[in-house]
């Protein structure tokens, strides 16, 4: 075996967290239908075959990739869910993180194509999935909860609530993620803080 090649067999590969920030920034960059795994290989210094033995598919890339960036963002909401202030004004971080940036936002991007691809998912992906979703909704009922016991929100029942509040989120969501007419970021807030205007806010609140 030649020196050269011995060199190249005993590189390191990069690690998984920066493959997947790499498989990130692709997205936001040129949009997933360009993420190909010679591309993301190229990227990082690997190649596809070797990207599919770490990942063992495409599939379980993009989940990955989604769970690194739920870590992010589960960062980011406990950060916003913690600080100081009434239940109100952590309710408006909570929708303004949970609401797409518009219709490039990598995260729900990648979101939207890992719920498509789950239709023929295994039972431990979806259960992965599920623990994603999980996260968001126990954060919510929690906060819900809180402000109903200050006094802030109307005595509701806190899991239904954040059940069909997140149902009217991912909605609104959806659309600003595919570019919808009409339903950008900024007029899906003002649609939401109406709906908690009237559904959930105290008059006092």
């Amino acid at each position: 075996m030649s020196p050269a090649s011995s060199s190249r067999r005993r590189t390191p590969a990069p690690p998984r967290e920066e493959v997947l920030a790499a498989a990130m920034d692709m997205i936001a960059e040129r949009g997933l239908e360009k993420l190909t795994m010679a591309g993301l290989g190229d990227a990082v210094g690997m190649s596809s075959g070797h990207l599919l033995y770490y990942f063992r598919s495409k599939d379980e890339l993009l989940l990955q990739a989604l769970e690194w960036s739920e870590g992010r963002l589960g960062a980011e909401r406990a950060r916003l869910l913690t600080r100081p202030g009434g239940a109100r004004e952590r309710l408006e971080a909570y929708v303004e993180l949970y609401v797409p940036d518009g219709d490039r936002d990598p995260h729900w991007t990648l979101w939207l194509e890992v719920w498509n691809r789950s239709r023929g998912a295994g039972d431990d992906a979806r259960e992965r999935q599920a623990a994603i979703e999980g996260a968001w909704h126990r954060d919510l009922v929690a906060l819900i909860a809180e402000g109903v016991s200050r006094g802030e929100f109307r005595p509701v029942d806190a899991d239904r609530f954040a059940t069909r509040l997140r149902a009217l989120l991912d909605g609104f969501s959806i659309h600003v993620a595919v570019g919808l007419r009409g339903t950008d970021r900024e007029r899906v807030l003002a649609h939401v803080r109406e709906f908690l205007t009237g559904a959930l806010l105290t008059p006092d609140a």
